[in-house]
């Protein structure tokens, strides 16, 4: 009969595990700066790749959705080597993974070659779970949330690091110099992780069923490529119809064999556990109305404003990239500040509450997007209650996932749950797409016609992300609540 691996793993001391927990949670800091760090410091650069390289916006957009895609598809799968095989091991096999990626990247003299690099940086966005894991893994019950808080608003100043820094980079360095800093910064986090983060325990040594894994990475990857390629090719093209149809096939066939084999990639009766099924519920669609507002905010700050056009009905900022960046400063200030502080809360009223709390605010975030939104500071304003909105949902999310599966699953429960949260963060944009390309204005300008989204469009975008805020609520409420005290375990009921 297996060992359970908490029972075998032996009890620290109190200064031990002191030491223990923070050497983990400073080395996962760590990552979460470096992970947004470079995926934002991107982004400026995305227009000069495009230019240099003499290509088409439908072909650039691969750069950043290559790794979108192959990260989503990988991450359950290292979840589960990491379960099976040690996730210190799989975390480190990962960030290999995406240092290799940044660091060829950087040379690229084709956008083929630097679209394949990006695939391979994609492999290593696994560390994310597995840094979230390693978090529950290492940390008591009730310090869990509080721990994965920290770690949550770190990702937030990790992107606007990398989106300020990134248009500084870019634009007196070259977009190279984007991936050569962040091979450097990977090469040392390397070196730290490998030397400081503790072992922790050496998995299940189950054997990895790579059939389903193949199932659902494939299936997975071919709905993201009819999502992310839909806004440029259009959404009845023969081709990307095929894609969406064998996607659906693919990941419809997942969940078929995965019912019969005797050692899945996760069983599917944990995926019905109440509060893990209200997660990954909610992780669709609170990443679907995040990054409905991440693209709509960024869109909009960056637009001619108003005033420079006759039509009174053409909103914008007219900022630069740089200035465009600095509005949501202090939404992650605030962030980092709020983040343990909501684990602390979770930890303490339970996640039922606190994401209430959380998609709550958000709600009155995007209430403030639409009656509220002349000047960059309101955009700023508006920007700071949305998303510390998203960081009191994502973390009783990451919570529930880790407290309420059994401790040799949590790494690929916390991989899908990742999985499904990008599905959602590929949607948010595809919807505000639709809607910013249905009501738009075209108007001369310099550059010659310019087709920009009216004031209405933003507004729809906005109510539609409310409405993936209410749902939350509504799941949320069917949460099944419980909440921990010094030295407790978890309740049995949370499993349930």
């Amino acid at each position: 009969m297996q060992q359970n691996p908490a029972q075998a793993m032996p009890t620290p001391t109190k200064s031990g595990t002191t030491s223990h927990q923070l050497r983990a949670l400073l080395a996962m800091v760590g990552v979460a700066l470096l992970l947004n760090y470079v995926e934002t410091m991107i982004i400026p650069g995305v227009p000069v790749i495009q230019r240099d390289f003499s290509t088409t916006e439908s072909l650039v957009s691969w750069v950043t959705s290559a790794f979108l895609i192959v990260g989503s598809a990988v991450s359950p799968l290292f979840g589960k080597l990491g379960d099976s095989y040690g996730k210190k091991r799989m975390f480190l096999a990962a960030l290999v993974f995406y240092t290799a990626g940044v660091g060829v990247a950087g040379f690229s003299n084709s956008i083929y070659f630097l679209i394949a690099a990006r695939a391979v940086q994609g492999i290593g966005f696994a560390i994310v779970p597995l840094a979230l894991a390693i978090i529950a893994e290492t940390f008591p019950k009730e310090r869990i949330a509080t721990a994965q808080g920290v770690v949550s608003a770190t990702f937030a100043i990790g992107a606007a690091l990398g989106l300020i820094i990134g248009s500084y980079v870019v634009q007196d360095l070259g977009w190279q110099w984007a991936f050569h800093s962040a091979f450097l910064l990977s090469l040392v986090l390397f070196a730290v992780v490998a030397r400081f983060l503790p072992a922790g325990h050496p998995g299940t040594r189950l054997k990895v069923d790579y059939e389903t894994v193949v199932l659902l990475m494939a299936g997975v990857s071919l709905l993201l490529l009819y999502l992310t390629e839909g806004p440029y090719v259009g959404w009845t093209d023969a081709y990307n119809l095929g894609a969406l149809s064998l996607g659906a096939v693919l990941t419809a066939g997942f969940f078929f064999v995965e019912s019969r084999k005797a050692n899945p990639l996760i069983p599917l009766h944990l995926l019905k556990i109440r509060n893990v099924l209200v997660a990954n519920m909610t992780g669709i669609l609170s990443g679907m109305g995040m990054f409905m507002l991440f693209f709509a905010v960024v869109y909009y700050t960056e637009l001619p404003f108003s005033g420079q056009f006759p039509n009174p009905g053409v909103p914008g900022l007219n900022l630069d990239v740089i200035s465009a960046g600095l509005t949501i400063a202090p939404a992650t200030i605030l962030m980092l500040v709020g983040g343990p502080g909501l684990g602390r809360m979770t930890a303490r009223s339970g996640p039922k509450p606190v994401m209430v709390l959380g998609a709550l605010v958000a709600i009155a975030g995007f209430a403030l997007f639409v009656f509220n939104r002349g000047t960059s500071t309101d955009v700023m304003v508006d920007t700071a209650v949305s998303l510390v909105g998203a960081v009191g949902i994502i973390i009783p999310i990451v919570n529930m996932v880790s407290v309420s599966l059994p401790i040799e699953t949590v790494a690929t429960g916390l991989g899908l749950n990742t999985m499904l949260r990008n599905i959602g963060g590929a949607i948010g944009p595809v919807v505000a797409t639709t809607i910013m390309s249905t009501y738009y204005v075209t108007l001369s300008t310099p550059r010659g016609p310019m087709s920009i989204p009216t004031s209405s469009a933003y507004d729809y975008v906005f109510y539609v992300g409310m409405a993936c805020m209410i749902a939350v609520v509504v799941f949320a409420l069917a949460t099944k609540n419980y909440t921990f005290r010094k030295d407790k375990q978890v309740p049995a009921s949370v499993a349930s």
